[in-house]
């Protein structure tokens, strides 16, 4: 039987980058590998279906599962992986000096289905104790108008969110026609002598590892999904992508933690490395159902409690049968 020849599209990362250089086969198949911006990947993809097998949006992906009869599957392969109390960004001046101070504000989102903002406002309504209806939502691209959802969204009845489509998140906070918004990355200009704009917090990794020590939730971003159709033609499949992304895992972990030489344009990125083992553990970025359910049923509840997913789903229902359990010799 020759292999199967599917398509697949991720954006870049050494943790999986020994797949499309070829140096990681995925059993009885042949693929093309198209790497694009997240961005670009996660809306052809939503939209189109345009490859077999592709990254995705963790919001996106429950969103759409969280429907009847999903024509696509969940691999447990989890690309990204981002803590988001850093992705707070807060008008200078404004008198949001910490998480609680943004109850009663005006605060942005580039899509209320972005994950980064998602995790964000779990922290929020979990940890802060400031319920969605006390805080008056807008949605707008970060750096550009016109941005919208690309997912169904069912709100509560008490939620304000009001799409903004002729501006941006950073134009309407430097103008102070907001006082803070989340976002998955800095708005553009943040740095230049006459912004208005900057974090809310000055040492962002030090609030989110304290997050981590309370919680023990490290944020999924993005996950890997399959046609449902490719799928169900092919049922072994799931496992030996699973396989492979996992040897792919393995390997840059290795080039992470090599001293031989340096592999990463940063001085003691090794120490640094080493040093993240003593707060998140040896495997510090598992892929797997088992080893990740906390984290997935916490966000999920945050998906259906703040009208991203209509249900609340089960980690259990997310991803292929063949990828839950492996073998053991």
């Amino acid at each position: 039987m020759p292999p199967l020849h599917i398509n697949i599209a991720t954006s870049d990362y050494d943790h999986i980058r020994d797949i499309p250089l070829g140096r990681v086969p995925i059993e009885g198949a042949t693929f093309n590998y198209q790497i694009y911006p997240i961005e670009e990947t996660f809306y052809r993809f939503v939209h189109y279906r345009e490859w077999d097998v592709s990254e995705m949006s963790f919001g996106k992906f429950a969103s759409i599962m969280a429907e009847d009869d999903p024509d696509i599957i969940g691999l447990p392969i989890f690309t990204a992986r981002m803590f988001r109390q850093s992705s707070t960004y807060v008008r200078k001046g404004g008198g949001i000096e910490s998480g609680a101070d943004l109850r009663g504000k005006r605060v942005g989102v580039p899509e209320w289905a972005q994950t980064a903002a998602v995790y964000t406002r779990g922290w929020l309504t979990d940890d802060l104790d400031i319920p969605l209806s006390e805080i008056e939502w807008f949605q707008a691209g970060l750096n550009e108008p016109g941005r919208r959802e690309q997912v169904e969204l069912h709100l509560p009845d008490d939620c304000s969110l009001t799409p903004v489509p002729d501006k941006s998140l950073k134009d309407m906070l430097q103008a102070g026609e907001l006082d803070a918004f989340f976002a998955a990355r800095p708005p553009v200009g943040m740095d230049a002598p006459d912004s208005m704009i900057e974090p809310l917090f000055a040492d962002g990794p030090a609030e989110e590892a304290a997050y981590y020590k309370q919680s023990g939730i490290f944020p999924i971003m993005h996950t890997v999904a399959m046609r449902r159709d490719v799928y169900e033609a092919n049922p072994w499949l799931a496992q030996n992508l699973l396989k492979a992304f996992n040897q792919a895992r393995d390997m840059s972990l290795a080039r992470i933690f090599d001293r031989q030489t340096s592999r990463f344009m940063v001085p003691w990125f090794v120490d640094f490395a080493e040093a993240q083992k003593e707060l998140l553990g040896a495997d510090f970025f598992p892929y797997g159902l088992e080893e990740n359910r906390k984290t997935l049923e916490v966000y999920l509840r945050w998906c259906h409690e703040q009208g991203i997913a209509r249900r609340l789903l089960s980690p259990d229902e997310l991803f292929a049968p063949e990828t839950r359990t492996a073998f053991k010799v």
